[in-house]
């Protein structure tokens, strides 16, 4: 009877005295406002279910999380009102024509990537070291040890990048991350890499040259593997989530400070403690990005905040500290959806105002003076 008296209020069908009675329900106990705010999330993601039949406009795809699968499931979907329309196309048309990704070249060239640019990459002597493309560079061949010389590929925010290392290591580079790595590897010694940002590595095995992935303070060590880093520099932590084979993070002014993970472990290097801690993870949550999906699994909105920030180019200043508090669920496809669009999602679960000022987005109380 309670659960469809809070189902009643929150599609404003109950009476005064049902209200009331709601209300006295509540107060009563701890236990009754927890059971209440998780009846009002589920009920603020599957309302708008039956709106999905009648409306043929963009969508938002809403997944709970469900330890027995891999991936989530779809529990709702969001209509996106026709109102935004005109948000979702200045976002859209922002993020494609705002920045460009730049490699710079060993000898201080810079090649940029656009639409309509696709060609092959020489070295400073002519030879043909890769293949560039709009949305990622292959990279052949090996060279002497001595010879070896770096490329530095910039991806702003608001994109993402791949590219494939001549030792035949992929990796994805999120939105906000610069790459420094060999245009060619050398024959011997290990194959050392330079992050600062985001990305997921799939290393080409090879036991005779260790992958090293190099941040401001930690050093990722593999042989042959699928592994994610995340190593922001506004971030006070260095993640990296592991998917299949294994990796050892070390710190890098105290090699002996280390761990060797397992698959479906996640590492983080903690700034301020210098300590590592470990934890078994959901390796989806931390691969979706790379197929163009934002994923949070009981999320705090200042994370949801960056990440938006990243993805979509923009800045996020929230003066609403109820907002700020809660943490979300759910997995959102870039391409289908704007800044608008997510942050409409959010409001039906705790309300909240906004306004935008050219790339800036501020969020304040419903009741703010």
């Amino acid at each position: 009877m309670t659960s469809e008296l809070i189902y009643k209020y929150l599609s404003n069908e109950a009476s005064e005295q049902e209200v009331q009675q709601l209300f006295d329900w509540i107060d009563a106990s701890e236990e009754n406002k927890k059971q209440f705010i998780t009846l009002k999330k589920t009920w603020t993601l599957t309302a708008l279910t039956e709106t999905i039949s009648r409306d043929t406009t963009p969508v938002i795809a809403l997944k709970p999380k469900n330890n027995t699968r891999k991936y989530f499931r779809y529990a709702a979907i969001l209509v996106v009102l026709l109102g935004l329309t005109r948000l979702a196309f200045y976002f859209n048309e922002r993020t494609t024509a705002s920045k460009e990704i730049v490699l710079e070249l060993s000898d201080g060239r810079l090649e940029y990537f656009t639409h309509k640019n696709e060609n092959t990459l020489v070295n400073d002597k002519g030879e043909l070291i890769a293949r560039k493309f709009t949305d990622r560079i292959v990279y052949f061949g090996k060279v002497l040890d001595k010879e070896v010389s770096y490329h530095t590929l910039t991806v702003p925010y608001g994109k993402r990048f791949k590219l494939t290392l001549s030792d035949g290591t992929l990796v994805s580079l999120n939105s906000g991350t610069t790459l420094r790595y060999p245009e060619q590897f050398g024959i011997n010694g290990k194959r050392n890499v330079y992050l600062t940002g985001e990305a997921f590595f799939e290393v080409a095995k090879d036991k005779q040259h260790p992958f090293i992935v190099h941040s401001d303070k930690i050093d990722i060590e593999v042989l042959g593997t699928k592994f994610n880093v995340s190593a922001y520099p506004e971030d006070k932590t260095v993640s990296s989530v592991l998917v299949e084979g294994s990796i050892q993070m070390s710190e890098k002014d105290n090699p002996l400070n280390a761990v060797l993970l397992k698959p479906s472990q996640m590492a983080v290097w903690q700034n301020e403690s210098k300590k590592i801690v470990t934890q078994t993870v959901d390796t989806a949550v931390y691969e979706a990005w790379t197929q163009g999906e934002l994923v949070f699994q009981n999320t705090p909105f200042s994370t949801i905040a960056k990440i938006i920030e990243r993805t979509y180019d923009v800045e996020i200043i929230n003066e609403n500290t109820v907002l700020a508090k809660q943490s979300f669920t759910g997995s959102i496809k870039v391409s289908e959806s704007s800044v608008a669009n997510i942050l409409e999602l959010l409001k039906r679960d705790t309300p909240f105002n906004y306004s935008i000022k050219q790339n800036t987005i501020t969020i304040t109380p419903i009741f703010h003076n």
